[in-house]
């Protein structure tokens, strides 16, 4: 009986389920389950709901099991530094969202206890405002922590409700800013140093840990920050070169060229990606973390990987997309907005990194304040948008070169943004790097990835 494993991944606007298994050679997939997801205002806060997370990943796992029958395991990805505080077995509402302001106040004074190049130094984690160091800071400010026997990062929390186990992976704990770069361990100087209660970071266990069951199913650790597992699911790609998914949700080869074994890793040079979500990430596999000053000041992070380091930085990505469409052309196909963004001659471009891009009221009045000369159609707007995204993976780029030493010929892109034939032709431009957009669920496929190696070890 082949063996099937269930990967559940979760965006900060989507979630799915997705049964993987091994058929002459091969990695099939099917999906079986896929809910909405998003911030929600409390109070005043932006925050998750994830008692509705966790809904959707129990109704999910049903559907799974009525389907196949049985499930080997599975395993929980979800985006980084948001985490649930408990007391024991009950949990510290609410689950504040990354995108909420929170932590505004609270960094001079993290930074006044430890200077953010001592932080860098000792962590190689890049500055965000929402990094998980601020927020508990933060939480600590507002005696939110007062009896807190647990943080565990949303997979862990969901992971916890299932099977009991209170788990704490690497890959996602370094995005908190407080590992050590240096032993790949929560970094107990910097957590005294800032107050922080010693017993909320323990060991940390490596993807591919069991866990624990849930109706009869392995619970296994993947590489719980989706980001880690997107890297992984291009590595599934290039190493076993198969190809995208139909729709049916089989990987079939008459989709896409089949990738040669080296093609992500030419004469052992690990080739760049951007795993192209709400969010874009853009690095490459490095052996160990890069820390110093240039790092630091291009703002690049390291972050765990699955036996390697990942170093990339956090660019703004189909959020400011998502967000125009929201407001200017709900109703509108995506395929129609590129069109008409094709159509355009609109030359205005944006920092698309910038602040008022984070959280604004409006996106449109974002766009309107930041450009000398105004868009005048939906089209301008979205052409403004993707070309102020491939100028910004090509900064990155050249920055990313710098700081390695090296030079890249290819670039690798996955997730929801690998779909846009508009922005990929303008990132190639920009960069000058021969970009593979491979419309995955690169994500999903890592998480498969991991459980299925972990199994059969």
């Amino acid at each position: 009986m082949e063996r099937r494993y269930l990967a559940i991944d979760i965006g900060a606007s989507s979630g799915r389920h997705i049964v993987g298994w091994l058929e002459d050679g091969e990695v099939k997939t099917k999906e079986v389950y896929r809910f909405p997801n998003g911030v929600a205002e409390r109070d005043g806060r932006l925050t998750w709901d994830v008692d509705a997370l966790l809904g959707h990943v129990k109704a999910g796992i049903d559907k799974a099991l009525d389907e196949f029958g049985a499930l080997d395991s599975f395993s929980i990805d979800t985006w980084g530094c948001d985490y649930v505080l408990l007391r024991g077995d009950e949990e510290v509402w609410p689950c504040h969202a990354y995108r909420d302001g929170r932590t505004e106040s609270i960094i001079p004074a993290v930074h006044e206890k430890i200077p953010f190049a001592q932080l860098y130094a000792h962590t190689g984690c890049q500055f965000q405002p929402f990094n998980t160091i601020y927020q508990l800071c933060d939480d600590l400010a507002r005696g939110r922590l007062e009896g807190v026997t647990d943080f565990l990062m949303v997979p862990e929390y969901l992971m916890w409700k299932l099977t009991g186990a209170k788990s704490k992976e690497y890959t996602n704990a370094t995005t908190t800013g407080l590992v050590s770069a240096a032993t790949g361990e929560f970094d107990l100087e910097l957590v005294e140093k800032l107050g922080l209660p010693a017993h909320l970071f323990p060991k940390l266990q490596k993807p591919g840990t069991v866990i624990g069951e849930y109706q009869g199913i392995k619970a296994m650790l993947c590489a719980t920050h989706d980001t880690a597992s997107a890297v992984e699911g291009i590595l599934a790609v290039a190493d076993a070169a198969v190809a995208p998914p139909r729709s049916a949700g089989r990987l079939d080869r008459s989709v896409a060229p089949a990738l040669p074994t080296s093609s992500f890793e030419l004469a052992g040079a690990p080739q760049p990606y951007i795993s192209s979500g709400t969010w874009s990430l853009l690095g490459v596999k490095t052996p160990k973390p890069l820390t110093d000053k240039k790092s630091m000041a291009a703002n690049y992070s390291n972050e765990g990987g699955v036996g390697y380091n990942r170093y990339q930085k956090n660019i703004m990505g189909m959020w400011i997309v998502n967000r125009l469409r929201d407001e200017l052309c709900p109703e509108k196909p995506f395929g129609e907005i590129v069109a008409e963004a094709e159509a355009s001659a609109f030359e205005g471009v944006v920092d698309a990194n910038a602040p008022c891009f984070l959280a604004p009221e409006s996106m449109k009045a974002a766009f309107d304040g930041a450009l000398s000369v105004k868009p005048r159609t939906v089209g301008d707007y979205f052409r403004c948008a993707y070309r102020s995204l491939a100028l910004s993976y090509r900064d990155a780029i050249r920055e990313l070169e710098e700081n390695t030493g090296k030079t890249y010929e290819k670039l690798y892109i996955v997730g929801g943004g690998a779909k846009n034939a508009l922005l990929n032709r303008l990132t190639q431009e920009a960069t000058g790097k021969t970009v593979i957009a491979l419309p995955i669920e690169a994500t999903a496929l890592g998480n498969l990835k991991i459980q299925m190696e972990a199994s059969f070890s």
